[in-house]
């Protein structure tokens, strides 16, 4: 069985300020230590994590982007998701985490709203 990858490419947008990360793989058990680790280190106010290349994203995942969530919101940073997958947005919506993390259909409309709650 191939070992699940989940690749990080930054993408600042120099208009707003904001940093997009863009994920691409699978966010799951296998690879949320990697995802928490580069999350910790990154120092923007404001993120938007780019989800559309997440194909596969499991309760681990979930527990991962909750927990850089919270630790983003009680240094005062903020954090939204864009781009979700069907698979993506219906494990985040059964979790009731839709709730909890902003969440927007394109990295346009995430990053917009990040520049306009500035």
């Amino acid at each position: 069985m191939e070992t699940a990858k989940l690749e990080f490419q930054h993408m600042p947008d120099t208009e707003s300020g904001c940093l997009v990360q863009v994920l691409n793989g699978k966010l799951c058990l296998e690879t949320v230590h990697s995802f928490v680790q580069t999350m910790r280190q990154e120092q923007a106010k404001d993120l938007v994590l780019d989800m559309s290349g997440v194909s596969f994203l499991d309760s681990s995942g979930v527990g991962a982007l909750v927990s850089c969530f919270v630790n983003r919101q009680h240094a005062g940073k903020t954090t939204a998701l864009a781009g979700l997958t069907r698979q993506g947005s219906a494990v985040l919506q059964v979790s009731g985490v839709m709730k909890l993390i902003p969440t927007y259909p394109t990295v346009q409309e995430a990053v917009r709203s990040r520049s306009q709650s500035a």
